[in-house]
């Protein structure tokens, strides 16, 4: 395998990886980590960067990165539901969610990553990384608000990102420009049509493309050979319109991708094991289709029977979203470097609930309200150049209860629990060496 990987092969990887469906991820609609090594400790590691995949997280801990390869797959099982009570007609004409306990079908997803690190220098490293977020994915059978077709909708994420990472003596810093890119669908929810500024840019149109960029950077601080310390963060990533669902999301089909800051620490607590502790925060409330109340048409908008006029209908200026607050959370992670060919991670992490009661009716559709992750997973080196590695993550089930966004009283519960496995390989160029080495 040539050491010189080439970019052309990164943008090929892109390609592939857009064409693979999306679930409802973990920390909101971000994955809790990204690789088989993040996901074992629970998307812990600011502060600790042990492969190229530290893109996704804090470019720059790849100054501690050797030059290597790393391809993984993650197959992710989001088990989705919600159960509704009896209801009567709305007075402003919208629908109600079906009565009864449905699930959510397809519950098993593919989603890849990849990363890749070369030496221009001792202390210079260049990378590359794919990853996906996990997006949002609700596939019901049944005609939860009245319109004919299955109900759902499906959001994909994908980014691509070329770092450069410099070390400065106990201090690195990395900057990591993002391309983005999304693909969004509707169905079933046309019956929404009578508060949307365009019904028909609401539902079933198929699938929407949209691009954009923005920019990742960290910086890292070794305090001690024991003790690490470091802050990354992620602008929020402009997007090009969702014109296709225009009737939908507010402000005309804008969907940007929120910013993101997380800050941690790392510690030896024995030569041979690490600990991990992380804070992050995810700025939902600055986009405003994900965080504007879903009550927002109660003042804003005058229902029509060929759609709504006001600036808080669907699509509007001050549209109707889907109430997402701000979240903070909390991620521990361990390493126990057992032998020169085992290693065993294991982590926890915890998030603030995203969703008001208010907001549950619309959440059907995005019911991301997990909290609790525990994960686990070991690195096997299988030789002087490949390390084989599996990660496993649990969120146990969440419910969040309200009432119908019409205030009717008709009672509505969403759900969700998770499972993921993450299967991953790390190819080293030079062989296994401590960087040391290669200065």
């Amino acid at each position: 395998m040539n050491k010189h990987f080439s970019l052309s092969a990164a943008a090929a990887a892109l390609a592939i990886g857009m064409g693979c469906p999306a679930a409802f991820a973990t920390d909101g609609y971000f994955m809790d980590g990204y690789g088989a090594n993040q996901t074992a400790v629970a998307g812990a590691g600011v502060a600790y960067s042990q492969d190229a995949m530290a893109i996704s997280l804090n470019p720059a801990g790849l100054t501690h990165v050797d030059d290597q390869l790393v391809l993984g797959i993650s197959g992710f099982m989001p088990f989705r539901s919600y159960d509704a009570g009896g209801y009567q007609p709305d007075p402003h004409g919208l629908p109600q969610a079906l009565p009864g306990d449905h699930d959510s079908n397809n519950d098993i997803f593919g989603i890849p990553n990849f990363a890749w690190t070369h030496h221009l220098g001792p202390d210079t490293v260049l990378g590359v990384g794919l990853y996906g977020n996990g997006g949002m994915n609700t596939t019901y059978p049944a005609a939860v608000f009245g319109a004919p077709s299955p109900v759902g909708v499906d959001l994909q994420q994908a980014f691509m990102s070329v770092s450069l990472s410099q070390r400065f003596g106990q201090f690195s810093v990395g900057v990591a420009p993002i391309l983005a890119m999304q693909t969004f669908k509707a169905t079933g929810i046309s019956t929404f049509g009578g508060i949307s500024l365009n019904p028909s840019d609401l539902s079933d149109n198929g699938f929407a493309f949209s691009y954009g960029g923005g920019v990742r950077a960290g910086i890292e601080y070794d305090v001690s050979p024991a003790l690490r310390l470091a802050v990354a963060g992620s602008s929020r990533i402009y997007m090009t319109d969702f014109d296709l669902y225009k009737g939908l999301f507010a402000g005309g089909g804008s969907f940007d991708i929120p910013a993101t800051i997380t800050a941690g620490l790392s510690y030896d607590v024995m030569p041979n094991v690490t600990m991990m502790l992380d804070y992050k925060h995810i700025f939902y409330s600055d986009i405003p289709a994900i965080a504007n109340p879903s009550t927002n048409f109660l003042t804003g908008c005058i229902p029509g029977a060929s759609g709504g006029t006001g600036s808080g209908c669907l699509g509007g200026s001050n549209g109707t979203g889907f109430g997402w607050q701000d979240i903070n959370v909390y991620k521990l992670g361990v390493e126990w470097r057992y032998d020169p060919q085992w290693t065993f991670r294991a982590g926890y992490s915890y998030n603030d609930q995203p969703i008001l009661p208010r907001d549950v009716m619309f959440n059907i559709l995005a019911p991301g309200v997990v909290q609790n992750h525990i994960t686990a997973g070991f690195k096997y080196a299988y030789s002087d150049k490949i390390d084989l590695e599996f990660a496993a993550m649990y969120a146990p089930d969440t419910t969040v209860k309200g009432i119908d966004v019409g205030g009717l009283g008709q009672p509505i519960s969403i759900s969700m629990y998770q499972v993921e496995t993450t299967l991953g390989i790390v190819y080293h160029f030079d062989g296994r060496r401590e960087l040391e080495s290669l200065k």
